[in-house]
């Protein structure tokens, strides 16, 4: 399979999608002030991005919606005090996690809603709860994908079935997750034409989202992207669970469409991202991130280890050792 499109042009295939509210709200329990949301949203249309993702459609008989913000459950009435009907050519989308959120009661019809399009985010383990999930959703007229998280833990032949069934059923496009930040542009590679073999003669898209800990995000959406994948998930400066995302303003910085603009995102970033840094939120690179995704491990122990602001790198790489 050849390299898709070059470095002097653009493919028209190509979606960008802001996940900085979802992934950036593990950071913060989706804390995020009304002006914040709103400029993002703002930010977004100006930058020329297609895709802006506010949160989770998240349980709460699983979740106290007393200990989270507004974008982890993406009620209608807090989105449309966003985006008004949303008349815009940006869609709109949340996110669903496979045991933890309750469609058939808090999903509306999409002729009722201002949101466009449902990610179902699931393990390979839970794939039919996935997709019954997803063609629930497509049921209701949304736009759907599958998000299989931690695909760096799962074998071939699994990830081979897994496709298999995605591809026989209703989801328009299917996500390569980097989870733990551990795969390297060689296996990115490999897996994109994986992905691609199956989506391809189903007519449906291939996206990436790639975690930072070994600061190959970027490369990584890149080689996926060159490989054929078309929707690229990113974040303004880089803010999500850990060491963070592919960053917003590198993406749109290397896309070639005339249709992006990234001043408005270092605009926002000025405004809005480092004062969050500034206040103490911790996200990014750092070294115990790095090591979790060295071998290839849930970020869990690291967020905690940044939290209890430990300097000990050593003694917690040779505590890691122990949960492999």
């Amino acid at each position: 399979m050849e390299r898709k499109g070059n470095l002097m042009t653009h493919r028209p295939d190509i979606k960008v999608f802001d996940a900085t509210l979802r992934d950036g709200g593990l950071v913060n329990n989706f804390y995020f002030t009304d002006d914040f949301v709103k400029a993002l949203y703002l930010t977004n249309l100006r930058a020329g991005v297609d895709y802006m993702e506010f949160g989770y459609k998240a349980s709460k008989d699983i979740f106290d919606p007393a200990k989270f913000g507004p974008a982890k459950f993406c009620d209608e009435e807090w989105l449309r005090s966003v985006v008004g009907s949303n008349e815009t050519g940006m869609k709109i989308s949340v996110m669903a996690d496979v045991g933890r959120c309750n469609l058939q009661r808090d999903l509306l019809p999409k002729s009722e809603s201002v949101i466009d399009m449902v990610r179902i985010a699931t393990y390979i383990n839970t794939m039919p709860a996935a997709i019954e999930m997803i063609e629930y959703a497509h049921s209701l007229g949304y736009e759907t994908t599958c998000n299989i998280m931690a695909i760096s833990k799962t074998n071939s032949a699994d990830v081979d079935e897994a496709l298999e069934m995605l591809a026989a059923s209703n989801v328009d496009g299917v996500y390569l997750v980097d989870s733990y930040g551990s795969l390297f542009p060689e296996q990115i590679q490999g897996l994109t034409k994986q992905y691609l073999e199956h989506m391809e003669k189903a007519g449906k898209f291939v996206g990436m989202h790639a975690h930072n800990n070994q600061q190959l995000a970027f490369a990584n959406t890149v080689e996926s992207c060159s490989m054929g994948a078309s929707f690229l998930d990113a974040t303004v400066g880089s803010m999500g669970r850990g060491a963070g995302n592919c960053a917003m303003e590198l993406l749109l910085g290397f896309l070639k469409n005339p249709k992006y603009n990234l001043t408005p995102v270092l605009s926002f970033y000025g405004q809005y991202i480092l004062p969050l840094k500034e206040e103490g939120l911790k996200w990014g690179y750092d070294i115990p991130y790095l090591l979790t995704g060295k071998l290839n491990l849930h970020p869990s122990s690291a967020i905690n280890f940044t939290k209890e602001d430990r300097r000990d790198y050593a003694e917690f790489y040779n505590e890691l050792f122990d949960m492999e």
